[in-house]
């Protein structure tokens, strides 16, 4: 047999551009904490900054089947605009909600929920002279 003339294959370094490779499913923890972070728009290293630990971490946390530490899953779930339900997976739309039928007002406030931020600040700036002014009153 003849060897190969092209010699050995370039071995390129690691780095946080280019992500390691997967070799086995992703487990449902995981795969949840990685679209949250790409949908919040950061890599690994900006979420773990915001956290306050390591890259390694989060790639941890990314292909395990256990959530993250009690004491990192607030901040988590303010780093990525969520609920700390969403990153444990809990389906919002069966948990408990309060008795009784939505009044007006509730079903105003799930409407303006869905408003871009800066609107719902604009509302909430006249909300609160609103009740600023009648706490006045009742005083």
């Amino acid at each position: 047999m003849q060897a190969s003339s092209t010699g050995p294959p370039e071995i390129r370094p690691y780095t946080a551009a280019v992500p390691k490779k997967l070799d086995r499913n992703r487990p449902a923890q995981g795969a949840r904490l990685v679209a949250l972070r790409q949908a919040a728009g950061l890599s690994q290293a900006e979420l773990a900054r915001l956290v306050g630990t390591t890259q390694q971490s989060v790639a941890y946390w990314e292909t395990s089947d256990r959530p993250p530490g009690s004491d990192y899953l607030p901040k988590l779930a303010k780093a990525l605009g969520v609920r700390v339900e969403v990153l444990l997976g809990a389906d919002l739309a069966q948990m408990p909600r309060k008795s009784g039928p939505a009044g007006k007002l509730r079903k105003m406030f799930d409407e303006l929920a869905k408003l871009p931020r800066a609107e719902q600040d604009r509302i909430l700036h006249v909300l609160d002279a609103l009740v600023d002014k009648h706490r006045k009153k009742a005083s």
